[in-house]
């Protein structure tokens, strides 16, 4: 046995058989006094800058404390090495390499290192720069349960991950309450392996979107928001907590922003320390609120959140999932306190049909639309959005939309008509009835329920992100079932709440390339798009 054993790995959770793996590989070294004689095992610790996602729930200094723990107990000699997570690359092997020669002054080479790994794929990253490898799990017949297996037997509630893990995991566990936290990540129902909501998203974009519109944001709720401890769950950047550190009546506030977003929540900390904020009581927490309590019950004054319930419903269990976040809002609020809400909103009858005429000469009109943008790349997706008339989008969204999207052609030139996607919609050819729904642009008309037709005018101008706002649905609920459902947990509805109509929207999305009506052909007016809602917590509650 050589002098160093390289242990690579997320090291989420140790078990006991790494314990008597690593006793039994480190007795076989027979140095002299003269080279230092005992093993060091070089944990090279992946993904340390993830935290709080499926595939990396537990955070580095809690995994590096379990480590050094183990190390004492197993009575092992060890040297921990953060190992910050990079795109795909089949060069990872020297980059970790590399990583702990500057991290530790360690310059391990083949003749002096054994590579301690159980995937192949990885292992064989080392063999080609010429390093031995140890297979620990995959060493032993049978094959021990491997620490993922172990974790997912604790997030399923299975007690018997308790008799596989080691004692340092399991005292490290116990003191921060890891096991809590594990269950609560790996059995989210809404965020994605890698911690965002879909692994589509270009988050530089959608930061920069909700920058240039934070001010617009602020405008619209500040008169509603309350002294004291303020939340803005979902808070992107930070972008509207900037602008509330700036509002001197609110510098004795506490102000925290939530947000579940790897890349987003980064970029707040990273503005927290470059001094952004004056105020120094301005926190931020990784979390998501459908993953378990994040604030005490009564413990907050204003909550804020903006485009971010029609996330939950569309990545949740829809109105399970929206419900559970909305009780979760009242229960940390304290009484008299504020939920202010701004979203978007279905229009009233959204299951009501109507046509649209939508234009066909701003775009190419291919023969059908493709089925195969997952497999391309974000730019090659964005091209080709960016290509199709209005017309040929609809058809295009109706392939990639994650939900029911029931619509007809009543024209023979435009839309998918036969086949598997024409089938899909009920797509038929030329209809008797009007198919010049209003005033607009001349082009193709199609029938489909009032909600559907919205939900693609409204998304139809986002190539950049296409496969990611194709998987939300903006209009699952209107005016009426929003006020259903605060009533229902408890919430007051103040008199500023309401739906209203983004004219910048209709002016310049929506008018220039379609038009609306009704199955009779009498013109119908853009109906509503978005909601504001201000939802008091009685103070009597």
């Amino acid at each position: 046995m050589p002098r160093y054993l390289l242990f690579p790995g997320r090291h989420h959770l140790l078990t006991r058989f790494q314990a008597e793996y690593l006793s039994r590989l480190a007795a076989q070294r027979d140095g002299g006094p003269t080279d230092g004689g005992e093993v060091t095992v070089v944990w090279a610790v992946t993904s340390a800058n993830h935290e709080n996602t499926r595939r990396n729930p537990v955070p580095y200094h809690r995994r590096e404390a379990a480590i050094e723990r183990f190390s004492v107990l197993a009575g092992l000699r060890s040297v921990v090495v953060p190992i910050f997570d990079t795109t795909p690359t089949d060069r990872f092997a020297e980059v970790t390499v590399k990583t702990v020669a500057a991290a530790t002054g360690l310059e391990l080479t083949p003749a002096d290192t054994v590579i301690a790994c159980s995937t192949p794929e990885v292992a064989a990253m080392y063999e080609r720069l010429g390093f031995r490898i140890a297979g620990v799990e995959a060493d032993v017949e049978p094959t021990p349960a491997r620490p993922w297996d172990v974790l997912l037997r604790l997030a399923d509630g299975d007690p018997s991950w308790r008799d596989l893990a080691h004692p340092a995991t399991l005292d490290v566990y116990a003191r921060y309450r890891l096991d809590e936290l594990v269950r609560s990540v790996v059995n989210d129902p809404v965020v994605g392996d890698e911690g965002g909501l879909t692994a589509t998203r270009d988050y530089r974009t959608y930061a920069e979107a909700f920058t240039d519109a934070a001010q617009r944001k602020w405008d619209a709720v500040r008169e509603h928001v309350r002294p004291g401890r303020i939340v803005d769950i979902g808070c992107g950047a930070g972008a509207v907590l900037e602008l509330a550190d700036r509002d001197p009546a609110l510098r004795e506030s506490d102000l925290i922003g939530v947000e579940v977003a790897r890349q987003l929540f980064e970029e707040c900390v990273h503005k927290k320390a470059q001094g952004v904020f004056s105020n120094p009581n301005v926190f931020f927490y990784r979390r998501n609120v459908l993953g378990g309590a994040v604030f005490a019950p009564r413990s907050v004054d204003t909550t804020m959140t903006f485009a971010l319930t029609h996330e939950i419903w569309s990545y949740g269990d829809r109105m399970s999932s929206l419900r559970r976040f909305v009780q979760a809002i009242y229960d940390h609020t304290v009484p008299g306190g504020v939920w202010i809400n701004s979203d978007v909103c279905g229009p009233d009858g959204r299951d009501r049909p109507v046509r649209l005429r939508l234009a066909t000469t701003d775009g190419a009109n291919p023969a059908r639309p493709r089925t195969d943008l997952a497999s391309l790349t974000p730019a090659e997706v964005a091209g080709h959005v960016r290509g199709l008339s209005t017309r040929a989008r609809l058809d295009q969204f109706a392939v990639d939309y994650r939900f029911p999207f029931p619509y007809r052609p009543l024209d023979s030139a435009a839309g998918p008509v036969d086949g598997a996607v024409g089938a899909a919609q009920g797509a038929v050819g030329p209809v008797d009835g009007p198919d010049s729904p209003g005033d607009g642009p001349d082009g193709a008309v199609v029938e489909l329920p009032l909600g559907a037709a919205m939900d693609f005018l409204t998304r139809k101008d986002y190539p950049d992100n296409w496969l990611s706002e194709t998987q939300e649905q903006f209009c699952g609920l209107e005016w009426a079932d929003w006020k259903a459902l605060l009533a229902d947990v408890g919430f007051e509805v103040d008199p500023a709440s309401g739906p209203f109509r983004n004219e910048w929207i209709v002016t310049n999305r929506l008018a220039p390339v379609a038009a609306l009506s009704t199955v009779t052909g009498a013109p119908l007016d853009w109906p509503v798009t978005h909601v504001l809602l201000v939802a008091r917590r009685p103070v009597n509650t």
